[in-house]
This record gives C-alpha cells, structure tokens and sequence, in this order.
C-alpha cells in the first residue's frame, strides 16, 4: 500500500552543554553530551553574526549538511542528524564529536606516525574527489587527529560540488597560510589545487619538525609545483603512486597472502562481467560491508547468492554466477585479515582487490532512452 503521509515527531530531547567550541560569522559551535546514550556531540548552530546575511547564507549552510551526509569515511567527520527550520533561517548539525588535536599539533608530538597520517589524509581527500567534492579550506585546523591516531577532515563550510558554479572568490579571498598556486591568479580552484595545500601542508610540518622518518618527500614536491601543468593533478594519482612506495616497506606473512588469495579468487569467479562505469568501494567501507553480510550468512556453508558478496566490493551493476557460491569460512578468514592488519595493509590489499575487479570483463551500460522528442513521456 502507497503511504504518503507527514510525520510529526514531538520534540523531547535535551542534552547538556558541556563546553562552547567556536564562534565564526555564520554561527557557534559547541560541545553536548547525551545522557540517555552518554554520548558526545559536536553541534554547530547556524546564526549569523548579522541578521541581514541570514538569509543570504542559509543556502549554503544546508549545502553543508547535504555534502556531509554523502560522505561515509572513516577519515572524513560523520554527521548524525540535523534540524532545520527554513521558516526562519536557522538550524543545526549534529556531529562526530574529534577528541584529539590538528594534524600539526600531532605530528610535532608524534612525529613517528607521519608516513600513516599522511596515507589517511590522501585517503580521505581521495574519497572526497570520488564523490566530487572539493572542501577548499584545506588547513591544520581542519585535520585533526584522534587520541587513537584516526585522521578526520572536518569543517565542510566552504565545501562545494565541483560540478557546480562554484563562488571562487571565498576560496581565494581566505587567509590562507602558503604561497598561493599559480591557478589562483585565474580564479580556478580544483581538485589538483587541494592537492597543492595538502602537499604544502605536509612539506610545513617536515621541515618544521625536521623529521627524517617521511617516506613520501619525492610525491610531496610534485604535489607542490605552483604550476598546475607540472603537478601531479589528483589524490587518485597521489595515493596510488603513495601506496606503491609503501609497499616496499610492507611485508605480508605466508598465511595472509593465502587468505587474502584464496578469497579474491572466489570473488573474481563469482563475477560474469561487470558494467564499465561501476565504481569500487574503498577498504574502509567495504570492511563495513562485508561484515554485514557475513553476519547475515555466518550460519552457512556457502553464501546463498554470490551478489550478496560482490555488491560489498561493486558500486554498479554487474552479472553474476549462480553456481560455485562463496564458502562462508573464506570470507570470515578474509575479515580476519583485514581486522589484524594496519592502514598500509588495507590499502595494499584495496590496491590488490581493484587490480583483480579491473581484470574482469566489461561491458558498456545500456543507453537511457531519450524521450524529449515525444509529445508525451512514458510515466
């Protein structure tokens, strides 16, 4: 049955005030505890310092929530929920609440750590640039790091879609910290001009902190090229090219080489083919994924449908084997191996999962009908 009906949801909740984190111009940031769930919350309140530019920025804010919800990363802040009240131009997010410290701060205290924050902040800022977002106030402040060392990118406010008319003037007209890329005097601001910032990040705290340890000087000066012509143009670029200087440094036992064969294998020739615009899904989530349907099958000798595995890894349509099902122990000893293993493993064994995933036959996506010649549309 069609349900189209408005849900009112009386307003009961209460939380404690626990500390006031920030005041910008559009709003206050402050610091709540549940006490039903004790739990923490980051919570920013749109309320500019003006009435007249209420308004004008409430657009913007609800951009923000938008980009926040398509982005699930463990290195990018998770938004739980938000209110918003259009009537009067005013509203909230609830957030991940980031106990720790910015990325500089950390690495002048841990600068051993380096080379994996490194890996996380390209990972985040690729995961970004998959989705097409860029978040343009790449800065220290906006990377922290938690007490346990997860990387989180926060503070989407300047955040846009690159495929939409972006204001170049907030980019540029920020205080920023460095010298400026050379595409800035032409009022361009793209994904290769994060990667710039975040080179030049990197490149500050090196040398601040005078650390030896960072295995990736080489990558940061091509990131850093003020030319856009001579830079490496993308995070896609930089972490593949970040991961396999990793992967002389990383070594894989006898037994985790054969887990993590022996299930890429019944992945593999579970797949027919698949669709040549599919995307993969990153270690991060397909771990999340994969975990799910483990759960839902752990009962089981063989998965009751290969697509239940394949859809963990596949972000697109594809054809699937029906016979030679999955065995259930070889995806609980690949789970196994992704829980023991570190950020450099994860990403070696992505690398090596996507390697297989491209071998595989693809074909081209039936085309969507064009029905703007007819007098009438089909529904």
């Amino acid at each position: 049955m069609e349900i189209d009906k408005k849900i009112h949801f009386p307003f009961g909740r209460s939380f404690m005030l626990r500390a006031e984190l920030g005041q910008g111009s559009c709003g206050k940031t402050v610091l709540l505890h549940d006490e039903v769930i004790d739990e923490y919350f980051v919570c920013k309140k749109y309320s500019p310092l003006l009435d007249e530019w209420k308004e004008l920025l409430f657009k913007g804010f609800v951009s923000e929530i938008k980009l926040l919800y398509s982005l699930h990363h463990i290195n990018v802040v998770r938004v739980f929920n938000y209110m918003l009240y259009p009537d009067k131009y005013s509203g909230y997010i609830f957030m991940e609440y980031v106990e720790g410290m910015d990325i500089e701060e950390y690495l002048t205290l841990h600068p051993e750590n380096i080379n994996e924050v490194f890996l996380q902040v390209i990972d985040a800022f690729a995961h970004l640039e998959s989705r097409n977002i860029l978040h343009r106030d790449v800065r220290p402040s906006n990377l922290m790091v938690t007490n346990d060392g997860v990387v989180k990118v926060i503070d989407f406010g300047f955040g846009k879609k690159v495929l939409e008319d972006v204001d170049f003037d907030k980019s540029i007209s920020l205080n920023w910290w460095c010298e400026l890329p050379l595409e800035f005097e032409s009022k361009l601001y793209t994904h290769a001009t994060e990667v710039y910032f975040v080179g030049k990040l990197f490149e500050k705290i090196v040398f601040d902190n005078s650390i030896f340890s960072f295995n990736h000087s080489p990558l940061v000066e091509r990131m850093t090229k003020r030319s856009p012509h001579e830079r490496t143009d993308s995070f896609a670029g930089v972490r593949e090219e970040a991961l396999t200087n990793t992967t002389e440094s990383v070594a894989f036992s006898g037994s985790e080489i054969s887990t993590y064969q022996e299930f890429s294998r019944s992945l593999v020739s579970a797949i027919s083919k698949i669709v040549s615009d599919a995307k993969y899904f990153e270690v991060d989530e397909f771990s999340v994924r994969l975990e799910k349907t483990y759960k839902s099958v752990m009962l089981e000798n063989q998965v009751p449908s290969n697509s239940q595995v394949i859809k963990c890894f596949v972000n697109g349509a594809y054809y699937f084997s029906k016979v030679n099902r999955m065995p259930v122990n070889v995806i609980k000893e690949f789970l196994q191996l992704l829980s023991s293993s570190n950020r450099e493993k994860r990403n070696i064994i992505e690398a090596n999962i996507y390697a297989r995933l491209d071998a595989v036959e693809k074909y081209k996506p039936k085309p969507v009908p064009d029905f703007s010649s007819f007098d009438e549309i089909p529904f």
